[in-house]
């Protein structure tokens, strides 16, 4: 019951944020919407060459684990995992060239890179995106445990584009202006509508500040999304840096 009580806490806080965002301007960005970009390591992106990381999934029992090299520049991706039947695969694909891609790509694989490029990477991919609304809500407790932080909102449109439309994220920030936890309200109908989980684990990958331990609750069952071998290539050196 306690759990419960939380979660339904949860749901009318979101529902009172979500309706502040949804007046927002898309063009209006908060102040403390730049600092966090350049606390994560805005500043430097245009150094990084090349990033890599393994998504990690545990839900229920359910385990997932999905590796990804990534070439910003060229928008060149490389995959590592396994394809819908559980069968080892490795396949290499230019964003830019999506179209001519096979349905594989374009409906498994490049869904499944964008869902765990923005969980790494996210107070970076809100900034460069131009269509959410962001509001600065002001102070509010933590989802969980004690305390407070500043909650930034930042939400999608419903239509525009994108795998997830009318996405809502919601980041409680440090007075060091990183996030502590989030709270993400999916849009439409698929699963999982509501997770709320810490956003922790910050490491150092070159420039960059990276988040990499996520743990929490998706639809009340526990959750975690973690990454490991983290690296990035900057400009300059063929070498990578790993994440620490």
């Amino acid at each position: 019951m306690k759990h419960s009580s939380r979660v339904t806490g949860i749901g009318l806080m979101g529902f009172c944020v979500l309706a502040l965002v949804s007046a927002s301007s898309a063009q209006t960005r908060p102040p403390i919407f730049d600092k966090m970009a350049k606390t994560y390591g805005l500043d430097s992106w245009n150094r990084i060459e090349a990033i890599r990381y393994t998504w990690n999934l545990q839900l229920g029992k359910l385990n997932i684990a999905r590796s990804w090299e990534w070439e910003p520049k060229t928008t060149q991706v490389t995959y590592e995992g396994k394809d819908k039947d559980g069968q080892p695969v490795k396949v290499t694909y230019k964003r830019s060239d999506l179209a001519s891609q096979s349905d594989m790509v374009k409906n498994e694989l490049d869904p499944g890179f964008i869902n765990d490029n923005y969980t790494l990477l996210f107070p970076l991919k809100a900034y460069w995106d131009s269509s959410p609304a962001v509001i600065d809500a002001g102070m509010f407790n933590l989802p969980a445990g004690s305390g407070s932080a500043e909650l930034v909102a930042v939400k999608y449109p419903a239509e525009g584009g994108g795998y997830t439309p009318g996405d809502t994220w919601e980041l409680y920030l440090g007075k060091d202006t990183r996030a502590q936890y989030f709270v993400y309200h999916r849009g439409g109908a698929k699963k999982p509508s509501l997770l709320y989980a810490t956003w922790g684990g910050h490491k150092k990958a070159g420039p960059l500040l990276l988040s990499t331990d996520h743990r929490g609750f998706a639809d009340g069952m526990p959750i975690r999304v973690f990454f490991t071998d983290v690296a990035v290539k900057v400009t300059g050196s063929d070498s990578w840096v790993n994440a620490k």
